[in-house]
């Protein structure tokens, strides 16, 4: 098939028409479907529906150690969740605190307490600085770089490859400026491209030369068992971050994140971050002034469902199997609809929420606006870039888990049409 760009200015021409007509006939559809965010669909909250069943009136309240957990008590959470977590992120009991429901929310948290009070050990707080950094890799979560927005910092990008963040760029920047205090990580699954950290990539991390003493990694492993197949393959088999700084002499750099949102009820899961132990030591002290403790009950409720983490695993299974489908759909759809005619490029991600893809430079924003006045609502343009703002403007996330599949494929239908409308569009502007 010819790219669009080698063709003569007449086919183009002939071309645009013909996308137009076909989208002013989709327009008047009166379509209404949603695929802006990574949201779990019906059919996934209904298979954990039994965790609400498993506390009853009658039965044992009381968590493995004698703590009865609708009182105060295991102020850093249950044991038989701390086993779950430890297993997930390789940890240590004393190297993991379980919150409430939102990872998220615990973020935002630790960055706060960063900037007031200083986390790592002789760590002056942020907001005694007149300048301070952080590192986004892009395309990469818009909500995480909102948090160090919204706190003051200036966001610098950073390229993403099929390893994780550039880390040659990486570690030039953070060798040479004090002012650069951390960085964001997706590490497996990232959020939009679906990439997962080489181990390399964890290593270098881990052992980098920083500028600044109180360099911290944000490491969110929020998809840390949301594969899509039965295998996770070789490449989305992450290495240990703690355990790669602790080899590297610095076990004080890393605050690992994760939560069940997307596992058990988003909304309705467990959060939980971990750490080195002088790190945990300060945020215990912290959080002890902030609360008394996080919901038990909600702990032990995910404990007696799951059993394991071999049981929480075996339920991802179930989720991969309602996500697969729909991932394929679009995954097809693009390899139909647009490949080999030079307007768009995308991931073929193994597992997480979400595909990115890349539409013409100068196209992203059209895209999204002509989807949008069709009747399908994606995510906004720039959104997976830092201040919303995209150089290239090419970058789109695509959340295909929430709309059932029907809709999924009239949505993803209209939005390669719209694809190849901006395209031709820009194409004849240029000519």
């Amino acid at each position: 098939m010819a790219r669009y760009s080698a063709l003569p200015q007449k086919e183009l021409e002939a071309l645009h028409r013909e996308l137009r007509a076909r989208y002013e006939s989709r327009k008047g559809m009166g379509l209404k479907l949603d695929m802006s965010r990574g949201k779990p669909a019906t059919d996934q909250l209904d298979i954990v529906m039994g965790m609400l069943d498993v506390l009853r009136s009658d039965a044992s309240l009381f968590a493995a150690d004698g703590i009865d957990c609708r009182n105060y008590g295991d102020f850093d959470g249950i044991p038989e969740c701390k086993t779950i977590f430890c297993d997930m992120l390789g940890v240590s009991f004393d190297e993991l605190f379980l919150c409430g429901n939102s990872s998220l929310a615990v973020m935002y948290d630790a960055i706060g307490k960063m900037m007031l009070h200083g986390v790592r050990p002789g760590a002056e707080p942020w907001c005694k600085l007149k300048e301070i950094k952080f590192l986004c890799p892009s395309p990469g979560y818009d909500r995480h770089f909102a948090i160090t927005e919204r706190f003051g910092f200036e966001l610098i990008p950073i390229e993403m490859g099929a390893d994780g963040p550039n880390m040659d760029q990486v570690e030039r920047l953070v060798a040479g400026d004090p002012s650069i205090k951390g960085i964001w990580c997706v590490p497996l699954y990232s959020n939009p491209t679906g990439v997962s950290y080489s181990d390399e990539t964890v290593r270098r991390l881990a052992r980098m030369r920083t500028a600044a003493s109180d360099f911290m990694i944000m490491w969110d492993n929020a998809y840390a068992i949301h594969h899509l197949y039965d295998e996770e393959k070789d490449q989305d088999r992450l290495l240990n971050i703690l355990a790669e700084c602790k080899k590297a002499g610095d076990p004080d750099r890393v605050m690992m994140f994760t939560s069940t949102s997307k596992v058990s009820f988003p909304g309705g899961g467990i959060a939980a971050f971990a750490c080195s132990k002088n790190v945990m030591k300060r945020m215990k002290k912290l959080l002890s002034i902030q609360t008394i403790g996080f919901d038990k009950l909600n702990m032990l409720r995910h404990a007696r469902y799951f059993g394991d983490y071999a049981g929480m695993r075996e339920h991802m299974k179930k989720h991969a199997a309602l996500l697969r489908p729909k991932f394929e759909t679009v995954l097809n759809a693009f390899e139909t609809e647009l490949a080999g005619k030079g307007v768009a490029e995308w991931t073929n991600p193994h597992g997480g929420y979400f595909i990115s893809l890349d539409v013409m430079d100068g196209c992203a924003k059209r895209v999204v606006q002509l989807c949008k006045d069709a009747g399908v609502s994606l995510t906004s343009a720039g959104a997976t870039y830092p201040y919303g703002v995209d150089p290239r403007d090419r970058n789109i996330r695509i959340a295909p888990t929430y709309p059932p599949i029907e809709e999924l494929e009239q949505a993803v239908s209209l939005l390669c049409l719209c694809v190849e409308l901006a395209a031709v569009e820009k194409l004849l502007h240029r000519k």
